[in-house]
């Protein structure tokens, strides 16, 4: 969904560098309290961008399993949980055998 682009408001840049974002802007962007913003300057504007931070931790999970996905390493699709649990349960028991074999 695109939002048309709302009326231009001047705000008052405070003491402490911080700015207010005005309420029906703040509500129809879906902002929350603790949100981030990407702040750069463009042309001699300030634009601020919502953001969505994500753990470095998390991040390489992801890319780790998108590899893996890439590599043909994943299994399934799958019918029912029934089928999926089983394949979750066959691939930890040869993991178990694997790990046994190197101690």
């Amino acid at each position: 969904m695109k939002l048309q682009p709302a009326a231009p408001t001047t705000v008052k840049l405070g003491v402490s560098r911080q700015v207010v974002i005005p309420k029906k802007l703040h509500d129809r962007l879906g902002l929350k309290p603790g949100d981030y913003l990407e702040v750069e300057e463009q042309q001699g504007r300030v634009v601020m961008t919502p953001k969505t931070l994500i753990d470095s931790r998390v991040l390489a999970a992801f890319r780790e399993s998108m590899e893996d996905f890439k590599a043909g390493r994943y299994s399934g699709p799958f019918d029912t949980a029934e089928q999926a649990t089983a394949s979750l349960k066959k691939i930890a028991g040869a993991r178990r055998v694997s790990n046994a074999s190197r101690r």
